[in-house]
């Protein structure tokens, strides 16, 4: 209990800086133009340079099992299948509604919630094996249920979707942030001093920053939809995933700090990306907004729960 309750304590101003973010947006009106200029910030300076300069000290970072890949995403395929199979024996959905329902239960918010919660419980250690899983996380997942939506409407899949998926996942700020960050490792050269400061100091704003833009953007979405429906998603997302994530790591003999890693990941509620993909096929979008609120406050104390257990 004091294990669980020393996670909470970690993780907890972390959660407190998303509340306010949701409280200036909910309460105090602040313009709409707030929240997207800030993720704006966030998503294409502030978290890229802080993954760049970790990645840039590539040679002293610690090695990571890439393996952990297997562990995440293996449990990411369990999970989608089992939520496909929820969405149509339980609640009848049709093909591109299963997609979309089995996608909340396996798409983490890892970009806003998921780095600054890896580096507050975990450190600086585990930002390796979080920054690996985020180059493939967008891809994977992407091509995962773009290739199930495609198939539940055309019974095909298309390489030009899949080549689509990839360009754009390559023109992503994070992922541009740890590849160029990672090839300047490489090399073994040191950021010159100036230029080194400079992204600290950037960097030094981006898991704060990330924080509030995310209790922002979630001040946007409302309470509705199926609560069966939305129950159901946050169960596959904090329970489901962690658990078949955690099952795969223990099967291959992860090292411990990969596991932790990728089972914070998992535990980390429903990406924004689920809803925005809702409203692209224009199905599930009540269900996704109330399960990203309801997801993201249960995960206060699922994720450090899931931490502690992993440990």
């Amino acid at each position: 209990m004091s294990a669980l309750l020393h996670q909470i304590y970690l993780s907890t101003p972390l959660f407190i800086l998303v509340f306010i973010g949701y409280g200036v947006m909910r309460w105090a009106h602040w313009p709409k133009v707030m929240s997207e200029s800030l993720s704006r910030f966030v998503f294409s300076l502030a978290l890229p340079a802080m993954l760049f300069h970790l990645m840039s000290d590539f040679s002293k970072l610690p090695p990571v099992d890439a393996r952990l890949l297997i562990a995440f995403f293996g449990g990411c395929f369990i999970v989608f299948i089992l939520g496909r199979l929820l969405a149509w024996k339980v609640f009848k959905l049709d093909g591109v509604s299963q997609s979309v329902f089995a996608l909340g239960g396996i798409f983490s918010n890892n970009s806003m919630l998921g780095l600054p919660l890896a580096k507050m419980m975990l450190g600086t250690a585990a930002l390796p094996s979080v920054a690996l899983v985020l180059v493939f996380n967008s891809l994977v997942l992407w091509t995962l249920v773009t290739m199930s939506v495609e198939l539940a409407k055309h019974g095909s899949f298309s390489f030009r979707g899949f080549f689509k998926t990839v360009k754009s996942v390559l023109k992503n700020p994070i992922v541009f942030g740890i590849l160029t960050g990672t090839a300047w490792g490489l090399t073994g050269w040191k950021l010159p001093l100036m230029i080194d400061n400079t992204v600290s100091m950037i960097s030094g704003a981006a898991a704060p920053m990330a924080l509030l833009s995310l209790g922002m953007g979630l001040a946007e979405y409302g309470i509705g939809g199926n609560w069966g429906q939305s129950t159901s998603v946050c169960l596959l997302k904090l329970v489901g995933h962690p658990l078949a994530t955690w099952g795969i790591a223990r099967l291959i003999g992860l090292p411990t700090m990969e596991t932790q890693a990728i089972v914070l990941l998992a535990s980390i509620a429903t990406g924004v990306n689920v809803y925005l993909m809702a409203r692209q096929f224009k199905t599930m979008e009540g269900v996704m907004a109330t399960s990203l609120l309801l997801s993201t406050v249960i995960a206060a104390v699922t994720t450090p729960l899931c931490v502690m257990l992993s440990g």
